[in-house]
């Protein structure tokens, strides 16, 4: 019995390698953008997760990149250092004093942290700002509540990408790791909270990505939440730009993302649930996929 149930496990993980066969050549070679959130950014299992995940990804001759921002370490330091926090919008209002918290986060515990979990496998992650080397340049942005624009302090969009620096480290074969920081274009000196998902979103626009990826922290879009049956697996941009008015606040910011990823140019954005582990291999080397995918 043990021989034909080792047999049948064999015979399962086969079935499971061969289905990505498709995916690694529709992939190989291509670069994916992949924006780190949610509740894999402070789960130590899925944080390693997602660390295996990159790798395998480069190993299996796909580019990825990482974009990352700091949610809820930003908001820990904040309440430790006994700064309020306020979102509106979906957005974290961001005084400069918040600012400060913002890139020390971003920079040192995030950044850091998921370059060396990347590095437990070899030296792949190199961490990077959205101000380097000019990657990023952001406007400042307000937000729409109840109708009427809200200010936001320090919190921009992405508005100009120079993706050479990191498409100088994908020819070296590294994995790039981004935080989500970008200079003022306006205010020469100053830097802007950038929205995480945003940031991605232009980035895999500006190289040619085939693919966007975010992680979040439910099953996918749903057209009428909470309603748990109304989960939205696949639909075209145009369906979503009809929908979004209607969204959750939080989920705006994220299906904008894959919105303006798809009608930039990239083939397919997805939302997937990164309480998964290894989502990101489910999400592109299985047929079915997980979370939802917008397409053209």
């Amino acid at each position: 019995m043990s021989a034909q149930v080792s047999a049948l496990d064999a015979a399962a993980k086969a079935s499971v390698l061969i289905e990505s066969l498709p995916w690694l050549k529709r992939f190989a070679g291509k670069t994916i953008v992949v924006k780190f959130g949610g509740n894999a950014m402070v789960d130590d299992e899925l944080k390693r997760a997602f660390a295996e995940d990159m790798v395998y990804l480069r190993h299996a001759g796909i580019r990825p990149v990482v974009v990352h921002g700091g949610g809820p370490q930003i908001s820990a330091e904040l309440h430790k250092r006994g700064i309020a926090s306020e979102f509106r919008g979906g957005y974290r209002v961001t005084t400069a004093e918040v600012l400060t918290v913002v890139r020390e986060v971003l920079g040192t515990q995030v950044n850091g942290e998921l370059v060396d979990l990347i590095n437990d496998h070899g030296s792949y992650g190199v961490g990077i700002s959205g101000e380097s080397q000019d990657l990023f340049g952001g406007r400042r942005r307000s937000a729409i509540v109840d109708g009427a624009a809200v200010d936001l302090g320090l919190v921009g969009d992405v508005v100009e990408v120079d993706p050479a620096v990191v498409i100088e480290l994908l020819d070296d074969g590294f994995i790039p790791v981004i935080s989500s920081i970008a200079p003022d274009l306006d205010t020469p000196g100053q830097s802007l909270n950038v929205n995480a998902d945003s940031a991605a979103s232009s980035l895999a626009v500006a190289l040619g990505a085939a693919k966007l990826v975010i992680l979040t922290d439910v099953a996918g879009l749903y057209s009428d939440w909470p309603d748990r049956e109304s989960l939205v697996s696949h639909l075209s941009s145009q369906q979503l730009a009809e929908l979004l008015p209607t969204l959750e606040s939080g989920m705006i910011p994220k299906m904008t993302a894959c919105l303006e990823a798809v009608d930039g140019g990239v083939d397919k954005a997805a939302i997937i649930d990164g309480r998964i582990p290894h989502s990101i291999l489910l999400e592109i080397f299985t047929q079915q996929g997980i979370g939802t995918e917008v397409v053209k």
